[in-house]
């Protein structure tokens, strides 16, 4: 399978214009024979918990169809971050749009301390099962969790992918992190962030992938949308920022 990490510049706030970022991204890395897309934490929205209120929505909004009816025509997984609205409040979550399914919604079970004001932990799963592919996804600050890796490897997983919204110095932290899982359980690790502002800072981008080995071999740059693409069979990867 080949994996790719699209690492965005939200316009804060603005639904649609995002969305449509999306799709040309999506479109970029369909062209590079991508078979899953991951983009960063709320990405849909920009990082910005004090709206999150009222930005957020239910995975089967109807803004979403163009997203599902990609996935349907070419066989892909796309992973977007949204505030969803769940019963107990809103939620930081990741919907997972694959082929003639209902979409999966996997949200933020360990939420950092400033996170708490803002949003409620939210339903999740270990493990998502793609094609032959067991991936787990993870929401920025579960990386510093340790039994949250450790329940995806209990679970199976064959990769571990996650979605951030961090600062410069908040990468530098969790690409640490992100190579001590990928040499602990020997399984490929990969991080997709954001650039540009974001809440009280600014995202730091360097996009990154770690082979089982906890080697990195492949980052983008830390103030330049892109791609990043990993194939899990062969190990290549291509990298594509913009100008």
């Amino acid at each position: 399978m080949k994996l790719c990490l699209a690492q965005t510049r939200p316009a804060k706030g603005d639904l649609a214009r995002n969305a449509a970022a999306h799709l040309r991204l999506i479109g970029r890395a369909m062209s590079h024979g991508a078979e899953a897309v991951f983009f960063p934490e709320l990405s849909l929205t920009g990082y910005e918990p004090s709206l999150a209120e009222s930005l957020a929505t239910h995975p089967n909004d109807p803004r979403f169809a163009p997203f599902q009816q990609l996935s349907d025509a070419h066989g892909l997984l796309i992973g977007l971050g949204l505030p969803t609205r769940q019963a107990a409040g809103v939620c930081i979550s990741l919907l997972l749009f694959q082929p003639h399914q209902p979409v999966h919604t996997y949200s933020k079970g360990h939420l950092h301390a400033d996170e708490e004001p803002f949003f409620v932990s939210g339903p999740n799963f270990p493990v998502l099962h793609v094609r032959a592919t067991c991936l787990a996804p993870a929401i920025c600050y579960e990386l510093s969790v340790p039994e949250h890796a450790e329940t995806a490897h209990r679970a199976g997983a064959q990769v571990y992918v996650a979605s951030v919204a961090k600062s410069a110095s908040g990468v530098e932290t969790a690409l640490d992190r992100l190579s001590d899982i990928a040499r602990t359980y020997a399984l490929p690790t990969l991080m997709v962030n954001a650039v540009g502002p974001s809440d009280d800072f600014v995202s730091g981008g360097r996009s990154s992938v770690f082979n089982a080995a906890g080697e990195l071999v492949g980052q983008l740059p830390a103030n330049r949308e892109g791609l990043l693409l990993y194939d899990l069979g062969t190990g290549e990867v291509i990298s594509t920022a913009s100008p």
